[in-house]
């Protein structure tokens, strides 16, 4: 994979890999969230009485985005029917938060451990993959696409490839907006999240 094919590396935080240090984090988002969020009606859905009378203090307003904890029988159960062992850092997210309703990007939210499948096997994943092999140039992309596993999807795709492994067990992570070209890279689930998290500010 090259920056000509619109491969952008991303710089590297500590790597979230328990339930402890994610579930730390998925709160501060749902903070974050819901203080950057423009659209009153979704805040109307997700905000009580009390929370929003704490948003107009301008106070701080607690929020989870997220499900239960996953059960390690259903997170290995997943990883079986994949023929994989999911990476530290998606192995943590889902024994904190098993999905993930709300992301600040056109991906509708984390799957949950259970609709986890190959991009391959999804009719929007095998659209976008037809569409790339039709193109010459494209080769990269395909390749990724066929080996990658599909974690979030909106209009905009969240992939993990398990080809691409760090020292550290953790799988490159891509960011892929079909409208907009080439994926970008992160070294690792950890990675893609944090920077959705930052982009929240911009």
């Amino acid at each position: 994979m090259t920056e000509a094919h619109g491969f952008t590396g991303t710089a590297v935080d500590a790597v979230l890999t328990t339930p402890q240090e994610w579930r730390g984090f998925l709160e501060r988002y749902g903070e974050r969230y819901v203080k950057n969020c423009a659209d009153t009606d979704e805040l109307a859905d997700l905000l009580d009485e009390d929370q929003w009378d704490a948003l107009d203090r301008e106070e701080r307003v607690e929020l989870w985005l997220g499900e239960p904890p996953a059960q390690e029988d259903a997170l290995v159960a997943s990883e079986e029917r994949l023929g994989v062992r999911f990476p530290p850092s998606l192995r943590g997210f889902f024994l904190a938060s098993d999905g993930w309703k709300h992301l600040d990007t056109w991906v509708d939210g984390v799957h949950p451990c259970g609709r986890v499948s190959w991009m391959r096997d999804g009719d929007a994943g095998r659209r976008v993959t037809e569409i790339y092999d039709s193109i010459p140039g494209n080769e990269d992309e395909v390749r990724l696409f066929r080996r990658s596993v599909e974690i979030a999807r909106g209009e905009d795709f969240w992939l993990l490839d398990p080809a691409d492994v760090g020292p550290d067990g953790e799988w490159a992570a891509y960011e892929f907006a079909p409208k907009y070209g080439g994926p970008t890279r992160f070294p690792s689930f950890s990675a893609l999240f944090r920077s959705e998290y930052k982009s929240m500010d911009r």
